[in-house]
């Protein structure tokens, strides 16, 4: 199992659910469900992982103040239209109210779906570009260009091009991409994911809460102001 910064398991309720997109008789792209994991928490990259560029990609998803206490885990596909739909319409906003306030800090968690054939490879080509600090940049070049890539059947000259356009080293990315070394991080997003009980995407892990769907702000906010209230209440 490789590291991971976060590490969340099956101590969750699911309590919305808005528009998604679901395995569909699919199995996910990652591959088989593994055995449960923690309740959320941030923890230290796991000891022994020796491969530096996985510990890079686990923590360039990440984004937000060191000392923000409430995670917002968004588990996404790159090829769901409906994580796109979100993105475009509430991540920004998220991000301005949320994040860049200093009260939350936002992991992206993968969970590309079986049916969108390249779901795989664009979670792979952002977790690379996450190796060099550019996963959000990489992330919202995906979201942009989906419809472009998304029936493409062979969608890697695309991906190449959008590496160089968010300022990778491009060269060190498709050695990245080259060495197939994201696919253990991916499976392990899946299968953690998975275990705390997402079953759709876009769906996001807020406190001891899973809600499944684009969520618009206005549920998210309740959601979040209340469980920022009680992580801010809990002793250091």
């Amino acid at each position: 199992m490789p590291g991971m910064i976060l590490n969340f398991g099956a101590a969750v309720v699911v309590v919305l659910i808005a528009s998604a997109c679901s395995q569909a008789n699919s199995t996910p792209a990652a591959a088989e469900k593994s055995g449960g994991a923690p309740a959320p928490s941030p923890t230290a990259v796991a000891a022994g992982t020796s491969d530096a560029t996985v510990a890079a990609a686990d923590k360039g998803r990440i984004m937000g103040e060191d000392s923000a206490r409430t995670w917002v885990i968004v588990a996404s596909d790159f090829q769901c239209p409906f994580c796109k739909q979100w993105h475009d319409d509430t991540y920004r906003t998220l991000l301005t109210e949320y994040v860049r306030t200093g009260k939350v800090k936002v992991a992206y968690i993968n969970y590309p779906l079986g049916q969108h054939h390249n779901a795989l490879v664009t979670a792979e080509a952002a977790m690379c570009a996450g190796v060099q600090k550019k996963f959000w940049e990489y992330h919202d070049g995906l979201f942009a260009t989906q419809q472009q890539w998304a029936q493409q059947a062979a969608p890697r000259p695309l991906l190449d091009s959008l590496a160089g356009s968010v300022g990778v080293d491009v060269a060190q990315w498709k050695r990245c991409m080259d060495s197939g070394a994201m696919k253990p991080l991916i499976k392990a997003d899946r299968d953690r994911a998975a275990s705390a009980g997402v079953q759709s995407t876009p769906s996001f892990i807020i406190g001891d809460q899973v809600l499944l769907g684009a969520q618009p702000i206005d549920a998210l906010r309740p959601v979040l102001d209340a469980v920022i209230a009680k992580d801010k209440s809990r002793p250091r």
